[in-house]
């Protein structure tokens, strides 16, 4: 890997012989590698560790797969990729709700899950040197990941600061909803334009004073979205 300190990453799923199988091929991708087979034993892992990337299944008895997120998401922003056996949209959305990066369906090529696994850990890296990014009366902390608009500091998850910063990086720009969903998602996420729309509409819920007549996140019929700070 380009970094000569490795990254971390902790792979939980109670199927045994999968987790020994994916341990494996992280560590030949160069990862430092931690693992668990139940929720609470991740959870520790998890705060012992710190990885830089946490891949999940959601099928586990005891603490599922749900449960782990949500308790890494009251406290970091770690990137997360799910895995399941399900590939229903609803539960698709669900994950990203919750602030999840990827969501991957088994079975699952490892070139595939590894792909998806650098995508993630790259966006998680701020695109830009600046550490803050002024856009009218919004303002973006990318060291802090805080977000001020109009003086009053604004509660986003992960996603939401993603899918936000990437409109204020070219504030008064409209940008199609292909290159908002590959920015968000990245290129290997199966994730559908309603997850884009569906984050839009949590922002504005957010950040306009009338969602349902927005001027802040501005729909381009047909195109796109742009954030109209004039």
């Amino acid at each position: 890997m380009a970094s000569t300190e490795k990254l971390k990453i902790l792979i939980v799923d109670d199927d045994k012989t999968l987790l020994l199988f994916l341990e494996k091929f992280f560590r030949e991708e160069g990862y430092e590698v931690f693992s668990a087979d139940r929720g609470r034993s991740a959870l520790k892992t998890f705060y012992e560790q710190q990885p830089d990337l946490v891949v999940l299944d959601l099928m586990m008895p005891g603490m599922d797969g749900w449960e782990v997120c949500a308790r890494i998401r009251e406290l970091a922003e770690t990137p997360i990729i799910l895995l399941s056996a399900k590939s229903g949209e609803a539960e698709k959305l669900r994950g990203f709700r919750l602030g999840v990066d990827d969501y991957v369906t088994k079975p699952f090529s490892m070139a595939e899950l590894a792909a998806r696994s650098q995508a993630v850990l790259h966006r998680a890296r701020p695109a830009r040197k600046e550490e803050e990014i002024t856009a009218g009366p919004l303002k973006i902390n990318l060291k802090k990941k805080e977000v001020d608009f109009e003086g009053k500091s604004v509660d986003l998850t992960p996603t939401e600061f993603r899918l936000l910063l990437a409109l204020a990086q070219r504030s008064g720009e409209t940008i199609s909803q292909e290159e908002l969903h590959e920015k968000v998602w990245g290129e290997y996420s199966s994730s559908r334009q309603t997850a884009l729309r569906r984050y839009i509409w949590l922002l504005r819920q957010k950040l306009e004073r009338d969602p349902a007549s927005p001027t802040l996140l501005v729909a381009v019929r047909g195109f796109g979205y742009r954030l109209d700070t004039d």
